[in-house]
């Protein structure tokens, strides 16, 4: 098994084993204004400010998170990046570090690696500039995981956590909703061949779809919004990663409320029920002026759960990793 469709030439992991692999990976990987000691240690150091950090993790695993056939090394290393950067940005943080562990078969190509670190650089300096990749790890594994390990400042501010939400706040997001369910259709519907996704199938729906392809593959979630969401006075936030319904739903459970959506700020039931956008979903005051980037699609209200309209809303789709999972790479 190969990773990079573009090209099968060049050494394998197994051929060169881990440290030469990592002496070609590393001089890639995005460098952290906030690191004080980098990779070569048993671990990295990075400054804290502040003294209170936001950590987080997550994985990446070929099969139910990716397809080979649709996913470049470059776009997985971005897209580790992405979502790992609005999970940061979700508590109100600054990104400062990611830490990164890859296992991967023997046969994977290390230009792939190569290109997977480009992916994370170009990522991190797109969406969270000065956040780099400080550490990590690589091992052997019959399928390709990325796991990170994300890192963030909070400058001074409390954390916004999920549970803050009031009654009579505004209910705002930040970013798209709906459009990377859309491109996950797309390629599920017409980039496959006889059933098993295909890379130039799925080119020929990027090229007709490249909006919601992109929003898939490549996705790039509002970073700095989390930042101007906790200094506008967000009393909870998190990131779309699971779908507008059932992420909303989480909200109003930690805070004891009930989040009512309008369905025309909302849109149809792809918008509530499509998953990993990644876009920031929050509660402001009523008397706060909403962050540029944030457009209101509803109101905290008493109760519980998740009401669209009025009427109590339950999800029908969004991202589960176990739902109909069947161990099939695919």
């Amino acid at each position: 098994m190969t990773i990079d469709r573009e090209s099968d030439h060049g050494d394998t992991l197994g051929e060169v084993g881990e440290l030469d692999a990592l002496k070609r990976i590393f001089p890639r990987l995005p460098w952290a204004t906030a690191e004080l000691l980098g990779p070569g240690d048993d671990c990295a150091v990075l400054a804290a400010p502040d003294r209170r950090m936001v950590i987080s993790t997550d994985m990446m695993i070929h099969g139910p998170d990716f397809r080979l056939a649709w996913s470049t090394p470059y776009d997985l290393g971005w897209k580790a990046a992405a979502t790992n950067l609005s999970d940061v940005a979700a508590m109100g943080a600054v990104p400062t570090g990611l830490v990164v562990a890859i296992a991967a078969p023997t046969d994977t190509p290390v230009g792939s690696l190569e290109t997977i670190a480009d992916g994370l650089r170009e990522g991190c300096e797109a969406l969270a500039p000065g956040c780099g990749v400080i550490g990590g790890d690589l091992s052997v594994s019959t399928v390709l995981t990325i796991v990170i390990t994300a890192f963030g400042d909070l400058e001074g501010r409390t954390p916004v956590v999920r549970s803050g939400a009031r009654v009579g706040d505004v209910v705002a997001v930040a970013g798209t909703l709906g459009l990377a369910a859309q491109g996950l259709r797309l390629l599920f519907d017409e980039g496959v061949v006889e059933g098993e996704p295909d890379a130039v199938a799925a080119a020929a729906v990027a090229a007709r779809h490249p909006e919601a392809v992109a929003a898939q593959l490549r996705p790039a979630p509002p970073i700095a919004a989390g930042k101007a969401a906790s200094l506008g006075g967000a009393t909870a936030m998190l990131d779309l990663s699971d779908g507008l319904a059932i992420d909303a739903r989480r909200i109003a459970t930690a805070s004891s409320v009930a989040l009512d959506l309008s369905s025309e700020a909302v849109g149809g039931r792809v918008q509530l029920d499509g998953g990993e956008d990644h876009s920031l979903l929050a509660t402001f005051p009523a008397s706060a002026a909403l962050p540029p980037a944030f457009r209101a699609i509803g109101r905290v209200v008493r109760g519980e759960g998740l009401l669209v309209d009025g009427v109590a809303y339950t999800a029908r789709g969004g991202w589960d990793p176990y739902a109909g999972w069947d161990g099939a790479a695919g």
